[in-house]
């Protein structure tokens, strides 16, 4: 008789997280450890906090054919490791130890800021904001240091203080790590906010339990429970369905099917079909060099292109309300966020996308001139959205050279502030909201204004997946650097035509022979961009060998000027005389001076160069060395 092998339950948060505490829910040893970045554990927060869904999760029960070896979860006591589980965890471990690790164990949390900097938080909730229908919970959710200051003017000013309990009700932060045990905490709130004449504070509690902290209590999450004559095959299969399944549906999906009920084809806009290009296609096509497959903004996606129609339609609905005398919480948000996108009419899509889609063949144009061909070279994918929604805004206006310069020295304090990496819908709206007010007249853009490079962050940008690396490689090209071999400067036919790419000056074969550690030599101090042909000549040897055989030429490549040689170099910002020299740090000082000079010319404002060290420490992008660094034994 045919039966089902599986149960769905739906079972309290609480009892799970104490299921991993005490060892009886394990994971399968096979199963990558945790490594979750701040930005989505804030989400995953902010999700429970609202009593949204999270997905469900998979687990098999033990004591079957099935024998994986099993491992607690990342930080749970050591007495967990001596429990035989009553069942595995094959689906929602990021989720469930990402809450294991903020709500009930106790301590810090080791995570990965968006600059790739591996750092210790608390997480807290901000009761006023967490009460606040009009800002969105992600805003309210909080990462603080591990002495629980947060420190800003490099650390200088304390912009946060919640290291003591009486701080934190002071200050009407919630610590998470109390969610689902209150009683201690509302005790000494109660204390120290007592008096009538504190009755509202108290009262603001009561309902931030009411609708924050009772989330937590009464959350329910569906298990989908294997059962124990679930066969290893099947055990397999699941969990290679579960972990590389289809997409989910996005934004774009749910707006297709509800235009689809005014009788529009959003994914024919999108996709096209046998007679006319779509949008996709057409963005894909923009400013496309000869012999590639697509141009620099051809990873626009469709929810990127409904996010900037979104700003233009929130910001109306704002000035109507500003004119009709509204004010403060009364008036809407600008936003591009999932929320404004389900509401976004038919009608406005309709009269925006035309705009729209000419301000990201703009963005293209601007991208090219800053030097910036190749979606790999792209700092941030995710600031192509203002770009566009800013260029379709302003017209024509952003060929003016006044504007043009502006727009320069906004995109560039984007890139080296390291500022789109994370809360990227709220810095999207501010950014179009400022950047056209500022053009005529008005203040700074916060993203302008509240950008400052550190001079030793030059030091540490030795991946290729940094932002300000790649603003660096961009920069020395649209400074007319000019190729040691060639003499040629990089404009895009250059670009793709001689395979240029961001290389060693100092090549790595030389300076490990010299004993140089790679995070130094590796570092954007030690790049710069040549030809494919060049990097052969340069490879493997002393500066000062490569430059001789440059200067002395071969069968195919003319000998050059040594005068002409060092102004390649120079236009590298290199000091000829050091390389000649082989001065591996003497150069290293020297080029992180002139980079700098360059950053502070493209941002607009003097670097930090005291002694004050940021926060965190630097880790290698590769998965695994990430999970080795943050892998906690049980």
């Amino acid at each position: 008789m045919a039966g089902s092998t599986f149960q769905t339950n739906p079972i309290d948060l609480d009892k799970l997280l104490d299921d991993c505490h005490r060892g009886v829910l394990q994971l399968p040893d096979f199963q990558r450890s945790w490594v979750w970045d701040e930005e989505r554990i804030k989400s995953l927060i902010a999700s429970v906090s609202r009593a949204f869904p999270i997905g469900a999760l998979m687990s098999l029960n033990a004591g079957g054919p099935v024998n994986f070896k099993p491992r607690p979860v990342e930080g749970a006591p050591i007495e967990a490791k001596q429990i035989i589980p009553q069942s595995l965890l094959l689906d929602g471990q990021q989720r469930m130890t990402s809450l294991y690790q903020v709500t009930s164990r106790g301590k810090v949390v080791e995570t990965v800021t968006p600059k790739n900097k591996k750092v210790k938080r608390w997480f807290y909730i901000d009761i006023k904001k967490a009460l606040d229908p009009s800002i969105e919970r992600e805003e309210a959710i909080v990462g603080v240091p591990e002495d629980r200051i947060i420190r800003t003017d490099f650390g200088r000013e304390k912009v946060l203080d919640v290291s003591s309990a009486e701080l934190e009700y002071a200050r009407l932060m919630y610590p998470v790590a109390q969610v689902f045990d209150w009683d201690k905490w509302q005790d000494g709130f109660d204390k120290y906010w007592r008096g009538d004449q504190h009755e509202s504070v108290r009262e603001e509690f009561r309902a931030f339990k009411r609708q924050v902290l009772e989330n937590f209590k009464y959350y329910r999450v569906p298990v989908i429970a294997l059962d124990q004559s679930t066969s290893k095959e099947a055990v397999c299969v699941v969990f290679e369905k579960v972990n590389t399944g289809g997409k989910p549906l996005d934004a774009f999906e749910l707006v297709t099917a509800m235009y689809a009920s005014s009788g529009h084809e959003l994914r024919k806009d999108w996709y096209g079909d046998d007679g006319a290009k779509g949008r996709h296609r057409r963005l894909a096509e923009t400013l496309r060099p000869a012999g590639q497959d697509s141009g620099i903004v051809a990873a626009v996606s469709n929810t990127d292109f409904l996010q900037a129609i979104s700003l233009f339609h929130t910001r109306d609905r704002r000035r109507t309300a500003e004119e009709a005398g509204k004010e403060g919480k009364e008036l809407p948000a600008v936003t591009g966020n999932r929320q404004a996108l389900l509401n976004l009419p038919l009608q406005e899509y309709q009269r925006y996308e035309a705009q729209v889609e000419r301000g990201f063949v703009q963005a293209a144009k601007f991208l090219h001139m800053l030097h910036i061909y190749r979606i790999f070279d792209l700092p941030y994918q995710s600031q192509i959205v203002p770009l566009a929604a800013i260029l379709a805004d302003i017209g024509d206006a952003w060929e003016h050279e006044k504007n043009r310069a502006m727009l320069v020295r906004w995109y560039w304090n984007g890139v080296f502030g390291e500022l789109y990496g994370s809360a990227v819908e709220t810095r999207i709206a501010r950014d179009f909201m400022e950047v056209p007010v500022w053009l005529k007249g008005g203040p700074e853009p916060s993203t302008v204004s509240e950008t400052m490079f550190r001079a030793d962050r030059l030091k540490t940008m030795r991946m290729r997946l940094s932002a300000a690396y790649k603003g660096v490689n961009a920069l020395l090209m649209k400074e007319a650097a000019q190729d040691f071999r060639s003499g040629q400067k990089y404009d895009h036919t250059v670009f793709f035509g001689e395979n240029v790419d961001i290389h060693h000056i100092f090549p790595q074969d030389w300076c490990k022979k010299q004993g140089i550690k790679a995070n130094v030599f590796d570092s954007i101090i030690n790049k710069t961009p040549l030809s494919y042909r060049t990097n052969r000549i340069v490879g493997g040897v002393a500066p000062s060998d490569y430059l001789a055989k440059l200067e002395k030429g071969n069968e195919t490549t003319p000998s050059i000027d040594r005068e002409r040689l060092d102004a390649y170099l120079r236009s590298h910002l290199i000091d000829p005389s050091l390389l000649r020299a082989d001065s591996f740090e003497a150069f290293m000082v020297d080029r992180q001076k002139r980079l700098l000079a360059l950053i502070e010319q493209a941002t607009g404002k003097a670097a930090y160069t005291g002694n004050v060290e940021e926060e965190g420490e630097d880790i290698e992008a590769d998965e695994d060395a990430v999970e080795a660094e943050l892998t906690i034994a049980a």
